[in-house]
């Protein structure tokens, strides 16, 4: 509050003051503010922020504010303060403060720069109560240490929804049972529950598919003995963002046994990709550590439902986290049939058969002819795969990690294959022994990063342990094939 002007602050009365619109506040209230001259002074600069009893850190923000006045960041808060946007002589300068959600007094003060050395510092102005005066600390805040019966399966199918991991489990009874409801309150709101055994956090997410991103999520926190809740958006696999706590009451938690427990209702729309609101979606239901006041990475996959559910409808549904759609399902198993079965079996047909099934088929040897089939078999297989993923998913898929890109590299090299195995010099040229080694190394390449392309969830450290057994596996394989080539 002090400006580097050389000068100290004067210490005789301000000839200016601070007016608040109002004596009271309630959250997403905008409240104009006014810093004016008692006296016919006029000032240049001026520097306006909060404060509260309790913590000397900005509270609110500064919004819409006139052609004089600006937003500024303040203690890294974004909007934490107001200050002149040049030093014209101005005599009355209005901001507006958009109000938080708090139960604490509200404290205006200033800094008014008459001069370069002339300014008076800490002005104070009036005094905002909070209209939730009476409530325990903040709302983003509240904690009850004594509330063991505050959430059960009571209503469940039929006047709230319900999901549960293991099915059927109630909260009131079983300590290992991971349980969330929802239910309408009056027009616009919506009351969840959210129950189970973390030291970290149990959070509940509502998305348009099965895939972590996009998702809008209400997390229970458990921090210093209290139960934090928060409003999030997640992008991808990247930490989900932390939002203002706004349009969120009746919050009541317990941490009690390990068990976390929240109650609270929220008017927020819930947005999953900015469109039209819905009430039909997938709910996950998740827990994991807490890391420096943040969330971590869930410990377990999160439970889901099998299918988009009505969050404010009457019905109960259960984990279905092992369940995988239909398509995915058909996907990995093409692959683990082209790549672990007929891909081998046609790559053992070319490298130990030529001498035991040389007899001719339609004027080729039957390894060859077993050995063109299975491939082609393969191509085709890996192919309907790839396509199904793309069907399923509607485009790119940015949380899986390296699984797409893959999946698009072994798509790509096998198809390279065939149409190189169809310009293949003539057995009697030079070059033909360019066609073995690259025909081999590629077939030899697709074969590993498809058994990897399996398990999509890996993080780096498994892909590269994954890498290093699948080429000590392939790797007599390979010799096989290379001592093959060098004798033929």
């Amino acid at each position: 509050m002090q400006p580097s002007h050389g000068a100290n602050a004067q210490t005789s009365t301000p000839p200016y003051s601070i007016n608040v619109q109002k004596t009271n506040y309630s959250e997403g209230d905008k409240i104009t503010v006014t810093i004016q001259s008692n006296s016919g002074q006029t000032f240049k600069g001026f520097l306006l922020r909060t404060t509260t009893a309790t913590k000397d850190a900005p509270i609110g923000t500064f919004i819409n504010t006139d052609s004089s006045a600006q937003a500024i960041s303040c203690n890294s808060i974004s909007g934490g303060a107001a200050s002149h946007t040049s030093n014209s002589v101005k005599q009355k300068v209005e901001v507006q403060w958009l109000a938080p959600q708090s139960s604490d007094d509200v404290h205006f003060k200033a800094t008014v720069v008459q001069s370069k050395r002339i300014y008076w510092s800490n002005i104070l102005g009036p005094t905002l109560k909070s209209t939730r005066q009476g409530t325990s600390g903040s709302l983003q805040m509240q904690s009850v240490t004594s509330a063991p019966d505050l959430i059960s399966r009571d209503g469940c199918s039929t006047t709230k929804f319900c999901f549960t991991s293991p099915s059927g489990c109630d909260p009131l009874s079983d300590s290992s049972c991971y349980f969330m409801s929802s239910a309408a309150v009056d027009t616009d709101g919506l009351r969840i529950e959210i129950s189970g055994p973390s030291t970290g956090y149990m959070a509940v997410g509502f998305s348009d598919d099965q895939k972590m991103g996009n998702d809008d999520i209400y997390i229970c926190l458990y921090q210093n003995g209290n139960i934090i809740v928060q409003h999030a958006y997640s992008t991808g696999r990247s930490d989900p963002t932390v939002l203002t706590l706004s349009n969120v009451d009746n919050i009541v938690t317990s941490f009690n046994n390990g068990i976390i427990k929240c109650s609270f209702i929220t008017r927020n729309q819930i947005s999953t990709q900015q469109r039209a609101f819905t009430d039909m979606y997938y709910v996950f239901l998740a827990k994991g550590p807490v890391e420096s006041g943040k969330i971590g990475k869930h410990s377990e996959d999160p439970f889901k439902t099998a299918d988009k559910v009505n969050i404010t409808g009457f019905q109960e549904s259960s984990d279905n986290s092992n369940g995988e759609p239909s398509i995915i399902k058909a996907h990995g198993a093409l692959m683990l049939i082209s790549w672990m079965t007929t891909g081998s079996i046609g790559m053992l047909m070319a490298r130990y058969f030529k001498e035991a099934a040389k007899k001719l088929v339609g004027g080729k040897a039957i390894w060859f002819q077993a050995h063109l089939s299975l491939m082609i078999l393969t191509v085709v297989a890996t192919a309907i795969a790839f396509i199904l993923a793309f069907a399923e998913v509607q485009g790119w898929s940015y949380d899986t990690g390296a699984h797409p890109v893959l999946g698009c590299i072994v798509m790509v090299l096998a198809l390279i294959q065939p149409f190189v195995a169809i310009f293949r010099p003539a057995p009697q040229s030079k070059r033909r022994p360019i066609f073995y080694w690259f025909h081999a190394l590629n077939a030899l390449v697709i074969k590993v990063l498809a058994e990897i392309y399996q398990e999509p969830e890996n993080t780096m450290k498994h892909e590269i342990l994954l890498l290093i057994i699948y080429v000590c596996g392939n790797l007599a394989f390979l010799i096989a094939l290379l001592v093959g080539i060098g004798q033929s």
